[in-house]
């Protein structure tokens, strides 16, 4: 066993690189990607422009190689054959390298080890919906224990962008648009894989989701302000409180500099005032891009020697600018041996950390990625995640009506259940089988439900019709007419609307497929508005990656549920909350936009952010950040100041509030906790997350959460561009979403306070307690 210490194993690797020559340091930065056909669709941004500059075959690994990708979500691959080519390849890897070095494999988890048969859980979307932690840290530790038992030892996951405008593609890649809600739930899935010895590798560092008119790699133009309060928190949060250890910087470049370029970023910010020791890994081909696509290098060598500069260790997917472009500028002094040597110390150092210079153990015998033991996990994820948005009684369905209309083109496709970082979906193998379900189906190497089948199955006292109204993206006329007849026939409609999810426009949610609106895509809202004119008791359930605008359904709908790409176990999740076999326990972690044509907004803007008698644009949600219904009811007593009216600047302000459960069945409360400031020295939202807790009730029974929140967690960047906490009055607000408070309490801060960077107080402590009468 190794005993070394950290310190240890730092003195040992900066040993070791002493002794290379350097094409084998040069090596230790690069990456092989195999198994990539060029006909087979991009799963990269521009992969087809940039795979011919990857050396084939032994010649990739003469020296050794830092990093092999993906080898498993590149293409189909048994196992267990799979396991023994890695083990195979990794075994040679090391008979290359005069000192005997592994490297490191990396593969995607955004959704699951992105593996033909492996789990697929819900999208991080989703994720956010359950504001649960322990839940995430519990799911990825299942992750990280599968993508291990094959021999993979870094998961590029999970991604840390903060919505500002549901319109981009990779909404679905994210926890929300709130950061500390971000921040907590991505410590704890960095926690998880990473106690199951997989590194987590945290993105897209940093801005990455504010581009412009939400395009895919398009620029950004955040002031240091707003980058630092709003998109640096949940990164500070994973990196501090979770021990990522690894980061990859965002493809955009925000202000003029690409972050693959940005010194300030990778190393000011990220090392010096983090205390990061980690690695950090370029996105695929993102260090060319500093050449190809933002202009900022004249050549590969020299975008080799502004990332390497920067403080990018490791270039992926391929040998590209950190090959022969990056020796050249060595040998030609345009970059110093120094900084070479100081990325492939922090390669080595954490290879060490992973035994990579030890023996290759024998590969599994056998392997199962989608044991029980996911699947369960999966299904609690997708339960805990589906958001009640709306209801007249309708729900549950507690007696199955005579005659059920199952509408719309997501109740009979088992691909809308999944995201573009599941491994049908992003290798385009979706169901391809007639609108209504019928046909062969390709083999997605898992068990997946239509909701069709599910509702079937759990209505079995009721006829079950489905008619499909059409596609995703199209209907006829006599489609979408012959749905609305199902409905009027029936005694009560369920249609499922929503995406289908794919990568580089293969779909209409994931990456490269951002949206010009909110609207339903295809003809699903001609197909919804039919349906709710029919007059039958209608039930709306979107199956989407973003939040989409729902015509007169919420005036006119019986209920509505919202499932973010809820994944393998997503229809049966779906049903139970349908049926009543399961309470509705999420809450949106973005905003339901009123109008398809409503403004980019989220609920952290300022006051002249929100609906105002100077313009006539309205950009109120229809359904808040933070809004779910359950079956039940809570009723709140007045909170506590249990702190006392004043606090100084390093102090910590406690509440707590009691919630009885008075209803007649189960339920949870997500007892939501905002801070408002109302004069500081510069402007503030008008409110925003610092805090929540799950509480989950029988009926008659009370519980009791409270909150210890550090005054650090009002700090702003003042004017001066350092963390600041301000003298003066605070306001904490406890509501059940962002836009329903039950209760305010003031408390003054007494002092000003400078913080010093990396020292920041990040979250806030809740303690929770059941069966208090």
């Amino acid at each position: 066993m190794d005993t070394d210490t950290p310190a240890e194993k730092a003195e040992r690797a900066a040993g070791l690189v002493k002794r290379m020559t350097l094409e084998e340091k040069c090596a230790q930065l690069a990456s092989h990607w195999r198994g990539v056909d060029a006909d087979a669709g991009d799963m990269a941004p521009h992969q087809s422009e940039q795979t011919g500059g990857t050396a084939p075959g032994d010649d990739a690994l003469a020296h050794g190689i830092g990093q092999l990708t993906r080898p498993f979500g590149s293409a189909l691959v048994d196992p267990v054959e799979g396991a023994a080519r890695l083990t195979a390849l990794q075994r040679r890897v090391r008979a290359n390298s005069r000192f005997g070095i592994a490297a490191i494999a990396h593969d995607e988890c955004l959704a699951g080890f992105m593996a033909h048969g492996a789990t697929v859980f819900p999208t991080a979307l989703a994720w956010g919906a359950t504001f649960d932690p322990d839940l995430v840290q519990a799911m990825a530790r299942q992750i990280g224990t599968t993508l291990r038992s094959v021999g993979i030892h870094q998961g590029l996951a999970p991604v840390l962008d903060v919505v500002a405008d549901s319109r981009w593609g990779r909404t679905e890649e994210t926890m929300g648009e709130d950061p500390y809600l971000t921040g907590v739930l991505g410590t704890a899935y960095v926690t998880g894989i990473q106690d199951a010895g997989v590194i987590a590798t945290v993105k897209h560092f940093a801005g990455y989701s504010a581009s412009h008119a939400a395009r895919n790699f398009g620029p950004v133009n955040l002031g240091p302000r707003q980058f630092t309060e709003t998109y640096l928190t949940p990164f500070e949060m994973a990196v501090r409180l979770g021990r990522a250890r690894s980061v990859m910087p965002s493809y955009a470049a925000n202000d003029g500099v690409p972050s693959h370029a940005n010194i300030r970023l990778l190393t000011g910010i990220l090392r010096e005032e983090w205390g990061f020791e980690g690695t950090v890994v370029a996105d695929y081909f993102a260090v060319n891009f500093l050449n190809s696509l933002h202009g900022v290098a004249a050549d590969r060598s020299a975008a080799a020697g502004l990332a390497l500069d920067a403080g990018v260790d490791v270039e992926l997917p391929g040998v590209d600018c950190y090959g022969e472009p990056l020796l050249a500028a060595v040998a030609a002094g345009a970059v110093e041996e120094k900084t070479l040597d100081r990325a492939v110390e922090r390669v080595l150092t954490q290879k060490l950390e992973l035994g990579l210079l030890d023996e290759i153990p024998d590969p599994p015998a056998d392997v199962d990625l989608d044991p029980p033991e996911a699947r369960a996990l999966a299904a609690e994820v997708a339960r805990k995640s589906i958001v009640l948005l709306a209801n007249d009684g309708t729900l549950p369905l507690a007696e199955a009506p005579a005659r059920v209309a199952v509408l719309g083109p997501a109740a009979g496709r088992r691909s809308v259940m999944l995201g573009c970082y599941s491994f049908p979906n992003h290798h385009d193998r979706v169901d391809d089988a007639a609108a209504d379900g019928s046909g062969p189906e390709p083999d997605l190497g898992i068990a997946i439900a239509t909701l069709a089948e599910r509702l079937a199955v759990d209505l079995a006292g009721a006829t079950v019709e489905h008619v499909a109204g059409g596609s995703i993206l199209d209907a006829s006329d006599a489609e979408i007419a012959a749905a609305a007849n199902a409905a009027a026939a029936a005694d009560i409609a369920v249609i499922a609307v929503g995406d289908r999810s794919g990568m580089f426009g293969r779909g209409t949610s994931g990456e490269g497929c951002d949206a010009p609106d909110h609207s339903l895509p295809g003809r699903q809202a001609d197909l919804l508005e039919a349906v709710l004119d029919s007059g039958t008791p209608t039930v709306v359930v979107v199956i989407s990656g973003r939040p989409y605008a729902l015509g007169t359904a919420p005036e006119r709908a019986a209920a509505i549920v919202q499932a973010f790409l809820p994944g393998q176990e997503g229809a049966a999740a779906i049903s139970a909350i349908l049926t009543g076999a399961a309470e509705p326990e999420g809450r949106l972690p973005v905003g339901v936009p009123a109008r398809p044509d409503s403004p980019p907004a989220t609920y952290l803007g300022p006051q002249l952010a929100r609906r105002s008698e100077v313009s006539t644009i309205d950009p109120t949600a229809k359904y808040a950040f933070g809004h779910g219904l359950t079956y039940t009811e809570f009723d709140w007593d007045e909170p506590e100041l249990l702190s006392g009216p004043s606090v100084g600047p390093e102090g910590t302000v406690e509440v707590a509030v009691r919630v009885r459960n008075t209803g007649d069945r189960e339920g949870t409360e997500v007892v939501q906790l905002y801070l408002h400031d109302p004069v500081a020295s510069t402007v503030r939202p008008v409110q925003r997350l610092v805090g929540f807790a799950r509480l989950p009730l029988a009926p008659g029974e009370a519980g009791r959460v409270r909150f210890a929140v550090p005054v650090d967690l009002a700090a702003l960047i003042g004017l001066d561009g350092q963390w600041t906490v301000e003298t003066g009055t605070l306001e904490l607000r406890l509501g059940r979403s962002s836009a329903d408070t039950a209760a305010a309490l003031a408390v003054e801060v007494t002092g000003e306070r400078r913080i010093e960077p990396g020292t920041r107080a990040l979250a806030t402590h809740v303690t929770v307690e059941r069966h208090i009468g």
